[in-house]
């Protein structure tokens, strides 16, 4: 695989996701690092990965960073909760000479906010099972209440392009019921795909309850490493986004370019 490899400052960053949840991160990347170029990838032919195998994740998360690496990507930023959980090690392993940045649940800063209740924790059942996600909410579970709510199916809506309405505030009450009227620490959304709900969300909790995702915290990770590494693009225009999919569809490019604009 070295031979796909073309670490160049002037090269462009891969993304990549079960679908077009990971442009949630992509876009704040685009903030960041306004002179990179970006090409992303959704795997939306074989989307959720949430509903799959750890073994199968495996696979199609080496599937699509082989695709990247055939782009001649300078670094890799796995913008899938579940990917990152079930594969993030392997890759690293595999392609050791190449900077790769995972995703992951953003449970630090809702605990440091320190406020009284339930943290809630929504995402896919596969990045809630795996041991990632246990040891992180274990080293948090002495100072606080923190509750896995596992959203199958969130996704699936999501990547049909429905991001508001009453279908999408069907499922959600459906799913956080339980947990309406009480008090309400902050919701961490476990998923690239969650913070386009985010407006669906407010209208059930509340603006004063704070919802976190690890989007913000990734796109500053991966500036640091691109620092630490010297792969700074020195270009002094801005950059530009190549958006590619797995399907064959152009509403599914024309639904990301919508969402990378929201």
């Amino acid at each position: 695989m070295n031979n796909f490899i073309n670490i160049n400052k002037d090269a462009p960053i891969g993304f990549f996701d079960s679908g077009v949840g990971g442009l949630s991160v992509l876009k704040e990347a685009i903030k960041l690092l306004p002179r990179e170029n970006f090409i992303y990838f959704g795997d939306s032919k074989n989307a959720p990965y949430g509903s799959k195998t750890v073994e199968e994740v495996r696979k199609l998360s080496f599937a699509a960073a082989d695709y990247l690496l055939g782009k001649g990507v300078k670094a890799l930023v796995v913008a899938c909760n579940t990917a990152t959980s079930a594969a993030i090690e392997d890759l690293r392993e595999t392609y050791p000479q190449i900077t790769i940045i995972g995703i992951e649940p953003a449970l630090k800063p809702a605990v440091e906010l320190g406020r009284k209740g339930k943290i809630l924790i929504m995402a896919t059942p596969v990045t809630l099972a795996e041991s990632k996600f246990n040891n992180l909410m274990k080293s948090f579970e002495k100072t606080s209440e923190i509750v896995p709510v596992p959203c199958p199916g969130l996704a699936e809506l999501i990547e049909a392009g429905k991001v508001e309405g009453k279908e999408v505030e069907f499922f959600l009450k459906d799913k956080l019921h339980q947990y309406m009227g009480i008090n309400i620490a902050s919701i961490v959304l476990g998923c690239t795909h969650y913070p386009f709900i985010k407006k669906e969300l407010v209208s059930i909790f509340g603006s004063t309850v704070p919802i976190i995702d690890g989007s913000c915290g990734t796109a500053k990770h991966l500036r640091r490493m691109l620092l630490q590494n010297d792969l700074m693009s020195e270009r002094t225009e801005s950059g530009s986004v190549q958006i590619f999919n797995s399907l064959d569809s152009q509403k599914i490019i024309d639904l990301s370019y919508r969402l990378l604009n929201l």
